[in-house]
């Protein structure tokens, strides 16, 4: 049923179970009734999508939508507090659904089991009021941007890396986007991903939530939201900082001569996607385990970060980190056969594609790293 200005009425259950908001001046039971006739989506379903959605759904937001295609993996738990070790091996929607609806089963849950691309993105959220982007990459940012910008829907941003977080709201109608902070993405490689450098557990709970506070107080109208600001936390200081943004007049996607009317290839943009000439100089590991029986001086050349190879490295191997490689070309023999390693195959195909450009001829990336080796060759390696 439907109350005053077209809004759902409350149930006599629902009144008590959010009879916390009921008492606040600043929601009440019109509030409450905004909660239940609002729609937001979250991007992602792992670490800032977890306790987002969450406090959404405990908050009483009447429809939530959650799109992620991926599977729960035991190194998710260590933050991705919608999941269980029981849900290892699911798709990370169902036991999202699960946990959302054990929440608060007045909820409805939009399942969308899908990689959001430039195909798909202005149909999924479409009929959303806000979108909450828990993703963990750039392709994604950008892509969801500018789709907000197009369909004038406000986006909440919030991103982690080690100790660090920050977070903000797009694509208001006075407000600047993404963007008008980051016109162009960072150069491929140079920003370690959560699984390279890590995360503390905590860190997205703190930003998540208040990506869900952000979305609250925009379907409520209510309070000073954070467009036009970018709030930075700094964990081990226990500090927030903030700095003022301001909406670029030359932005391409939404300032006052916009040039993307459209979305397009971000995988592409952000040059995340290895060249094909780097994917044909992959090697599988088992041709790299046979390369080494036969050539005992075969060079594995790994280039994480010395703490990824302290939790562990293919014995013989010689550590390097990607970062570093340019300065240290000079350590490495021109003419020697060269096989860079890292954790998934990635940082190794940058790393490839950086020997060769210096004249490495022989230099070849193993294919699926070292999580490869460890489910191939020597089950003793540990994954991480």
């Amino acid at each position: 049923m439907t109350g005053p200005h077209g809004l759902p009425d409350l149930s006599h259950e629902e009144t008590l179970r959010y009879s916390r908001h009921l008492t606040l001046p600043e929601v009440g039971a019109a509030g409450q009734r905004r909660l239940k006739a609002g729609r937001v989506v979250v991007i992602g379903a792992g670490g800032l999508g977890s306790p987002a959605a969450l406090y959404l759904a405990a908050a009483g937001v009447g429809t939530i939508g959650v799109v992620d295609f991926d599977a729960v993996e035991q190194t998710n738990l260590q933050r991705q507090i919608l999941h269980g070790t029981s849900a290892v091996g699911r798709p990370k929607l169902e036991s999202a659904a699960e946990r959302l609806a054990d929440v608060n089963p007045h909820v409805e849950i939009r399942r969308h089991d899908v990689r959001l691309t430039s195909d798909n993105a202005l149909e999924v959220l479409r009929d959303f009021d806000v979108v909450v982007d828990g993703s963990d990459n750039f392709p994604t940012r950008y892509l969801v941007n500018d789709a907000c910008v197009l369909l004038g829907k406000p986006y909440v941003y919030g991103a982690i890396f080690r100790f660090d977080g920050q977070t903000s709201v797009f694509a208001t109608p006075e407000g600047p986007c993404y963007r008008c902070l980051f016109r162009d993405p960072p150069p491929p490689g140079s920003v370690p991903s959560c699984a390279e450098a890590g995360v503390l557990g905590v860190l997205p709970g703190v930003i998540g939530s208040i990506q869900a506070l952000e979305a609250i107080k925009l379907l409520l109208g209510q309070g000073r939201s954070l467009a036009g600001r970018l709030l930075l936390f700094d964990a081990l200081k226990l500090e927030f900082r903030e700095l003022a943004l301001r909406r670029d007049p030359e932005c391409p996607v939404c300032g006052e001569r916009p040039t993307v009317r459209e979305l397009v290839d971000y995988e592409a943009f952000c040059g995340v996607e290895p060249t094909p000439q780097a994917k044909a100089l992959e090697v599988s590991v088992g041709e790299v385990a046979r390369m080494r029986a036969d050539d005992p001086a075969l060079l594995l050349l790994d280039v994480r970060m010395p703490v990824e190879w302290d939790i562990g490295h293919i014995e013989g191997s010689r550590l390097i980190p990607l970062g570093e490689l340019p300065d240290r070309l000079g350590e490495l023999a021109g003419n020697r056969e060269i096989v860079t390693v890292c954790r998934t195959g990635v940082r190794s195909l940058r790393a490839v594609e950086l020997l060769r450009a210096a004249g490495f001829r022989h230099a070849r990336s193993m294919r699926g790293g070292v999580h490869a080796w460890s489910e191939e060759v020597d089950p003793s390696m540990p994954r991480y």
